[in-house]
């Protein structure tokens, strides 16, 4: 019925019915930018492809008061490009970020530790040295690229 029962009929006109419209044909991915098939593309620039891969941000918010950072270091490159390697590593496990992924980050990257060996410390000043600006994916990519699959402990 279209209308509420105390709504009253006008005399003489019909009540209205909802007509769906006509039924379409089938979706095909018949777009150029659509993959319909085999794997998703890899390489150089298209990152590491994986669920929810956001969440890793809001994570990475609870690691920030435990950070160890050196002088020249900023926050924002440190959880962007330690953000970025957790993403890598929650694809490689083929599932959303968690909490664990960020903690793998930070402590390949000596962040959680006061005491980070000093070669740690000085690789690490100058590779995620602009990583959390607008112009910083090519950053955050070279980090990620850095940590070998084997260290984050893919299966």
């Amino acid at each position: 019925m279209a209308q509420p029962p105390y709504v009253p009929h006008a005399p003489g006109k019909a009540a209205r019915h909802y007509n769906s419209p006509p039924q379409r044909g089938g979706w095909r991915a018949d777009r150029p930018g659509e993959l319909a098939e085999g794997p998703l593309p890899a390489g150089e620039g298209f990152g590491h492809q994986g669920p929810d891969q956001g969440y890793a941000l809001r994570l990475a918010k609870r690691f920030v008061p435990q950070l160890a950072l050196q002088a020249s270091e900023k926050v924002r490159d440190v959880v962007a490009g330690c953000v970025t390697v957790a993403m890598k590593r929650a694809s490689l496990f083929g599932r959303a970020p968690v909490s664990a992924d960020l903690q793998v980050a930070f402590d390949h990257w000596g962040y959680l530790d006061a005491g980070a060996p000093i070669e740690v410390v000085a690789s690490r000043r100058a590779l995620f040295a602009g990583a959390g600006g607008h112009d910083g994916y090519p950053i955050r990519c070279r980090i990620a690229d850095e940590v070998s699959p084997e260290a984050l402990g893919a299966p």
